[in-house]
């Protein structure tokens, strides 16, 4: 089960549990928050897709906490003139975890897809080690040809002409 959210003019695909960070949000840390503009939900078989939005289709997170991300440098230059300039960059971001799905006033089934991933966890197979490999018998190293000099080569063979 997830859900497709629009905010701060993104779209992210959450599910119960999950930590995202967001765009910056005027709440305090610990509040709840509703976002109503659900995109997309699906529940097992049960796809809705919103033209654009859901109706009645709420996802409620609550606030971990407000900060600032990675600083991003923005770096200006002409070459040949002399010109160049430095600036940095951070933007602000909330950390919010996905407490719920909501429809229609009732919370989608959230048992449903956890027994589902443990499953997915289960099939896949595991990583075997690494197989010992039998020394092959060894071969004998191929002789080295060494090359004879190009000028002796020469006089053997035929001497040069003058005119």
């Amino acid at each position: 089960m997830f859900a497709v959210v629009k905010t701060g003019g993104k779209q992210y695909r959450v599910k119960e549990g999950d930590i995202l960070s967001i765009e910056k949000l005027e709440a305090e840390k610990g509040q709840n928050i509703d976002f109503n503009q659900v995109l997309l939900l699906e529940d097992g078989d049960n796809i809705q897709v919103g033209q654009p939005y859901l109706d009645k289709a709420i996802v409620r997170a609550e606030v971990i906490e407000d900060y600032k991300d990675k600083k991003v440098i923005v770096f200006k230059k002409k070459r040949r003139k002399g010109y160049r300039r430095t600036k940095g960059h951070r933007q602000l971001l909330t950390k919010v975890k996905i407490s719920g799905i909501y429809t229609d006033g009732s919370r989608l089934n959230a048992k449903k897809s956890e027994s589902e991933g443990a499953s997915e966890i289960e099939a896949t197979p595991k990583k075997a080690g690494r197989k010992q490999v039998e020394a092959s018998p060894e071969k004998p190293a191929a002789k080295k040809r060494t090359r004879t000099k190009k000028s002796e080569t020469a006089a053997q063979e035929e001497p040069l002409k003058e005119k």
